[in-house]
């Protein structure tokens, strides 16, 4: 697949965002993927080129290489030291994730999985035995278990046989993210290492909050009379419940108030996200004669904020 053009597969343009090469990839992957299209060798094709695409597209330093040097980009990165890795990277980059390098060398991965065959065996000879082709996936999170962390059941291809593994989700993740299960991919003949699982994270959305990298938001609707008086309002968190939080005179809507420390924990730096309520000002749709009045006279007080806004020569 190395003439590919990659912005062609993913159906977006040569200056396409971050953000749109992650709404095209999740669109296509989920289109293409052996779940949603068993049996079908084209689909699967086309899966696989989904995934290489994102993979050097997201990632701003071979993307820079792939625009320079187009399909040669591979074999100009390993002459500049890069190696002819094409997963090279660590967590928060957009490069799989390893989880040796997030939950520290000399863990036993094993745990991480409900079942499943050993991951390879001890290499001995000269020779080193063959190796089980890598196997990827996309798996969906819940929006909870993205933050918090948690297990997640996958449904993977190991060479032919379908079979379910309970993964455990680092917290902190994110949408587009891959993770790297070594030894998790298909078998090899005559007990040689099994290929490693790459899993794309795709994140659900929650019902009412939000993500910003670290921090989440959520709208918190409150009246005209709340917004000028002030007002104190019940929010929800997305670990400890409902809080209480005071709105002050005077706040317009857009406004944001900060709850310290209820965010999301950094993955790298273990240090916790804030929560921002975003005000909304809702204006009821049932409005009696009885109010108008009362807007009437409070409209002939005000000056409204436009005013001198927009000079106009």
């Amino acid at each position: 697949m190395a003439d590919l053009d990659y912005y062609k597969v993913l159906g977006v343009s040569k200056t396409a965002s971050a953000d749109e090469l992650r709404k095209a990839y999740r669109k296509l992957a989920r289109e293409n993927h052996p779940d949603a299209k068993p049996n079908d060798s084209a689909a699967a094709e086309r899966f696989k080129q989904v995934q290489e695409a994102y993979d050097v597209l997201n990632d701003d330093t071979k993307r820079k290489q792939y625009d320079q040097f187009g399909s040669a980009y591979a074999q100009q990165a390993g002459r500049a030291g890069a190696g002819p890795n094409p997963f090279g990277g660590g967590f928060g980059g957009a490069g799989p994730i390893d989880l040796g390098d997030l939950f520290g060398q000399g863990v036993d991965f094993s745990e991480f999985f409900g079942g499943g065959a050993p991951t390879g065996s001890s290499r001995k000879g000269k020779r080193a035995p063959a190796r089980g082709e890598d196997v990827r996936a996309t798996v969906s999170v819940p929006f909870e278990t993205a933050v918090s962390g948690g297990a997640v059941d996958v449904r993977v291809d190991r060479g032919g046989k379908i079979e379910t593994l309970a993964v455990k989700v680092p917290p902190g993740v994110s949408a587009g993210q891959v993770i790297r299960l070594a030894g998790q991919g298909s078998f090899a003949p005559r007990g040689g290492t099994a290929g490693d699982l790459f899993l794309t994270i795709d994140i659900e959305p929650h019902a009412y909050f939000r993500r910003e990298g670290s921090n989440l938001l959520v709208d918190v609707p409150i009246t005209p009379s709340e917004a000028v008086l002030g007002t104190k309002a019940e929010v929800p968190t997305l670990t400890e419940g409902l809080m209480v939080v005071t709105i002050p005179p005077g706040t317009s809507s857009g406004a944001k108030l900060r709850l310290r420390g209820k965010g999301i924990v950094d993955p790298q730096t273990h240090q916790p996200g804030d929560q921002f309520v975003v005000v909304k000002i809702v204006v009821s749709k049932e409005i009696t004669d009885a109010d108008k009045s009362l807007y009437k006279q409070l409209a002939e007080r005000e000056t409204p904020p436009r005013t001198g806004l927009w000079p106009m020569s």
